[in-house]
């Protein structure tokens, strides 16, 4: 069940699909159907409401739409796939070529206001049902994150953009500015930060859920974002103070199935490998899976020849990063797809792709289902150390952010001291440009890289040869439809008429 457009009456039953409930709050599919006239008016219905949202995170829709398009956009990427398939969808945001009209661009809109549809109807509704206090109230919360969390993706793929926080049919939206959005994220964290939990004061059946250090993470990321460092800084110190989370020893280990949910995940979504939503599957991993054989998916967002290249001599987040044609992984031979070049030449005979995969999304086996299991990570604890030390660093506390940044190169180097040596430079400028390369190789292919070249005022210049516009590619263009249902009474992001 879809809506095209979130200025249709958005029915409570559409808001709560693909409800979850029972024996781990992310586990059943949904059970019977449930209407506007009576959900939610029990705590078990809160619980329900609650999780529903978390729900959305696993649509497939919801991952950009079902494509990894902003890595794709990203010097870190290509389209990947055999070179056919999705060509004329996905192919052009390779070279900035996309449009309106293109189905991820309107897919991931829709995806994100169903999932601030179903934080609305927690956030409203909630506090009249006669339940625990502080259930209630953490569950509330958690809508708050939520919300924030769709709004974030929001505002930076589309800039100003309508602000919707009732249940009631909206019929005259209008786009709200950015300030404005901001303003509303800020609110819902500060008000998630002082209800929410830490992780550790969870069940292990309720890891995966909103938590404290989660709320103050992405409030550390909405600031760096905006430029604030001051603030950045200290809610990113906050995390890294409140000794809930730490490295895996292996860095393999931050994106693997050995480390669901383990020290280092702020935030992560939790799936079964199961094919389909309604068996717990999330397709995040399939989209991107080897493609062939082992057959695992589909093989789209290639690992590009320029992010292995940048990589530090021998750093091993290279070989944890990227799938190669000959590797085994888990006792199973990547062969690959005999319809995709092993390597792909430009006109010159230069190489300029080979056929390779995201090994971040990797899950053990040699099956499509599998591939579904894969626990993506929002964020992860190496980011909020690299967020502390670009911010600490724009704001004058060098040392600070130089211990930082070298815990993260320390693990990094899995105890071999011949390779990644800590950083020592004190300049500025020099040690701006060495943090973010670290982002980079910290990161890649987890969906970054793209907004940290915008954010930071690179994009131009490191993706104008690619075909990136300043002024137009820093922001998709508002979906085509949206705006036909609106009478074209909403103005289109700059460039895009």
């Amino acid at each position: 069940m879809k809506t095209s457009n979130i200025r249709k009456k958005l029915t409570l039953s559409l808001a709560i699909l693909g409800l979850v409930s029972c024996k781990d709050f992310l586990e059943l599919p949904p059970q019977g159907q449930i209407t506007q006239s009576n959900f939610p008016t029990s705590a078990e219905d809160a619980l329900l409401a609650t999780n529903a949202i978390y729900n959305t995170l696993r649509f497939n829709e919801f991952h950009f739409g079902l494509f990894p398009i902003m890595d794709i956009m990203s010097d870190d990427a290509h389209k990947g796939s055999n070179p056919s398939d999705g060509a004329a969808t996905v192919g052009p945001y390779d070279t900035f070529t996309h449009i309106s009209t293109e189905g991820n661009i309107s897919r991931w809109w829709n995806a994100l206001y169903q999932g601030v549809q179903r934080a609305n109807v927690v956030i409203e509704n909630v506090p009249d049902i006669t339940m625990d206090e502080d259930l209630r109230d953490r569950y509330v919360a958690e809508a708050k994150f939520l919300r924030a969390f769709f709004y974030f993706d929001l505002v930076r793929a589309w800039g100003d953009v309508p602000i919707i926080t009732t249940t009631l049919p909206v019929t005259d939206a209008e786009r709200s500015s950015k300030a404005l959005v901001y303003e509303l994220i800020h609110e819902d964290l500060e008000e998630a930060i002082a209800n929410l939990p830490e992780k550790s004061e969870y069940p292990i059946a309720d890891l995966g859920r909103a938590t404290k250090g989660a709320a103050k993470a992405l409030r550390a990321r909405v600031y760096l974002f905006q430029g604030n460092f001051p603030e950045a800084a200290r809610w990113a110190q906050e995390v890294i103070n409140s000794g809930q989370y730490d490295l895996f020893e292996n860095f393999a280990d931050a994106n693997s199935e050995a480390g669901e949910h383990g020290i280092e995940s702020v935030f992560e979504v939790g799936a079964f490998g199961q094919e389909g939503l309604e068996n717990g599957g999330n397709q995040y991993g399939n989209v991107q899976g080897v493609r062939g054989t082992p057959n695992r998916g589909w093989g789209f967002n290639r690992p590009s020849l320029d992010l292995m290249n940048s990589f530090e001599t021998d750093d091993p987040r290279m070989e944890a990063t990227v799938i190669f044609l000959g590797e085994e992984l888990d006792g199973i031979l990547i062969a690959g797809d005999s319809q995709t070049p092993d390597e792909t030449t430009d006109e010159d005979g230069n190489l300029v792709e080979i056929e390779c995969y995201n090994q971040k999304v990797w899950t053990p086996g040699s099956t499509v289902p599998p591939s579904f299991g894969h626990n993506r990570r929002f964020i992860r604890y190496a980011d909020v150390l690299l967020m502390a030390a670009e911010s600490l660093n724009e704001t004058g506390n060098v040392p600070l952010a130089l211990d930082y940044l070298n815990e993260v190169r320390e693990r990094a180097r899995g105890g071999n001291n011949a390779l990644l040596p800590d950083i020592t430079e004190t300049d500025q400028a020099l040690l701006r440009d060495i943090i973010f390369e670290e982002r980079r190789h910290e990161l890649a292919m987890e969906g970054h890289r793209f907004w940290d070249l915008v954010r930071t005022n690179r994009a131009n210049s490191i993706l104008g040869p690619l075909g990136f516009v300043s002024g137009k590619h820093e922001l998709l263009p508002i979906p085509q439809i949206e705006l036909d249902l609106t009478g074209n009474r909403w103005p289109q992001n700059p460039q895009w008429e």
